[in-house]
């Protein structure tokens, strides 16, 4: 199995700057949770990896080797608006883009069925697609990715409207994937799911990566944050202590971002000169926190 890579991508369009000298890997075997708000250059950055768009400079690599008519073949893509054709049964459509990756039509009827099996959507085979739920037409479109077994996974939103035990269903395929050593980008905005599921996360802002590591590296980068419950406590009253910064005060309950170094039992003291304290306790950063610090 292949690297793939991001090498300095750019982009733009007339003023506005879409990418920016975006880079990073995702390695063989890994699941990469790719998180940013909406325009932030999440869809931008897969199109160009299937060349569905071209950059202003830079590369996408697989393997080291430019991602030409051939590799794309090789690659899995979940584009975040489907791409199926509504009034097409679901099985022959299926084997259609399979065949169109190289598959020989008895090899495609087989891995038809196969996914289709694995993803729950057996029955569904001789239902046209815009018969189908959106969460079975989801399963449709992940089907379609997966069945020429690609080399890469590039899924956009795979997990949008999804319910839990579909969820549970595409978490499962998607470390089933990457176990096999296959490389597995996701974007999602579920960022409790990305926390939970991926190997590494990129945060991506205004066309750049803004921090790039295993969930449990991010986390210990940020400041720690201090939840204090004193029920007499009124907003401000850990303001001028040095490396505290109030994050949200509700009902007596306040969370502090603490920058290394910072002396807590002075954060302590003033707790207590506002009467009662009955939580004094250190957190890390959630993805969630991390996020939000980034797109600021």
């Amino acid at each position: 199995m292949s690297t793939l890579t991001i090498d300095n991508i750019s982009k733009r369009y007339g003023d506005k700057i879409a990418l920016d000298s975006l880079k990073f890997d995702v390695h063989p075997g890994e699941l990469f949770g790719f998180v940013g708000s909406n325009g932030a250059g999440k869809t931008t950055t897969m199109r160009i990896t299937l060349g569905v768009l071209s950059a202003d400079s830079g590369q996408v690599l697989l393997g080291g080797k430019p991602v030409d008519l051939d590799v794309r073949r090789t690659i899995g893509y979940m584009p975040e608006e489907r791409g199926l054709y509504p009034k097409m049964k679901v099985g022959p459509q299926l084997a259609y883009l399979a065949e169109l990756h190289g598959l020989s039509p008895s090899d495609a009827k087989s891995a038809v069925g196969t996914w289709t099996e694995r993803l729950g959507i057996s029955e569904r085979l001789d239902d046209t697609v815009d018969a189908l739920s959106l969460g079975n037409q989801q399963r449709v479109q992940l089907a379609a990715a997966l069945v020429h077994d690609p080399a890469v996974l590039v899924l956009d939103e795979p997990f949008s409207g999804l319910d839990p035990v579909a969820v549970d269903v595409m978490s499962d395929v998607l470390r089933e994937k990457a176990s096999s050593g296959v490389p597995v980008i996701f974007s999602s905005h579920q960022l409790d799911l990305v926390q939970r599921l991926c190997d590494r996360v990129g945060i991506i802002a205004a066309g750049s990566m803004k921090a790039v590591g295993t969930v449990d590296e991010l986390r210990g980068s940020g400041d720690a944050q201090l939840e204090v419950h004193a029920p007499n406590a009124q907003p401000g009253w850990a303001d001028g202590i040095a490396g505290a910064r109030a994050v949200s005060h509700i009902a007596g309950r306040t969370i502090l971002s603490i920058a290394p170094g910072t002396d807590d039992q002075a954060i302590l003291r003033a707790a207590l000169a506002t009467g009662p304290v009955h939580e004094f306790s250190f957190h890390k950063p959630s993805l969630s926190d991390l996020f939000r610090e980034a797109v600021a």
